[in-house]
């Protein structure tokens, strides 16, 4: 049996000891609601949808800033969490970090990554999964005698 992780590690800067405040309490509870299966009155309303995914941690850094970080997962969760920060702290702000894909054992479906573009108006993501195949037709498969 095979153990599969996506993994990511970003550091996000926020103005004030309050605003690391409010992300880990905001992070805290949707945690909580998330397991027992219940909303949270004061979690925002972008973060419901977030529930199969939210799988990340949080830890208060140095300079108020917050460490998201996650061995299983929580891409796209992460990504608007972080949205939701920019907007109520940041709005010209822009967060940026890479995840990988791995597994414990050689699987042909278990390694790649991607990278993510958040700012408070848009999300931008993409896979390496995704940049093959965009980009497969742009390289001449060889022929027979280069084989």
């Amino acid at each position: 049996m095979a153990d599969y992780y996506t993994n990511f590690s970003v550091v996000m800067s926020l103005p004030s000891e309050a605003a690391q405040a409010y992300a880990i309490n905001i992070h805290h509870q949707a945690t909580l609601a998330f397991q027992d299966d219940q909303w949270a009155e004061d979690v925002p309303e972008e973060l419901l949808n977030m529930s199969e995914d939210w799988c990340f941690e949080i830890d208060a850094n140095r300079n108020h800033a917050v460490w998201l970080h996650s061995e299983y997962g929580g891409v796209d969760a992460v990504c608007v969490f972080i949205q939701h920060l920019l907007k109520k702290f940041n709005p010209q702000g822009r967060v940026t970090f890479e995840w990988s894909h791995d597994c414990s054992k050689p699987r042909t479906d278990a390694y790649g990554g991607g990278a993510a573009i958040v700012t408070s108006k848009e999300i931008k993501t993409m896979s390496t999964g995704q940049w093959l195949t965009e980009n497969a037709g742009d390289v001449p498969a060889p022929t027979p005698e280069e084989q």
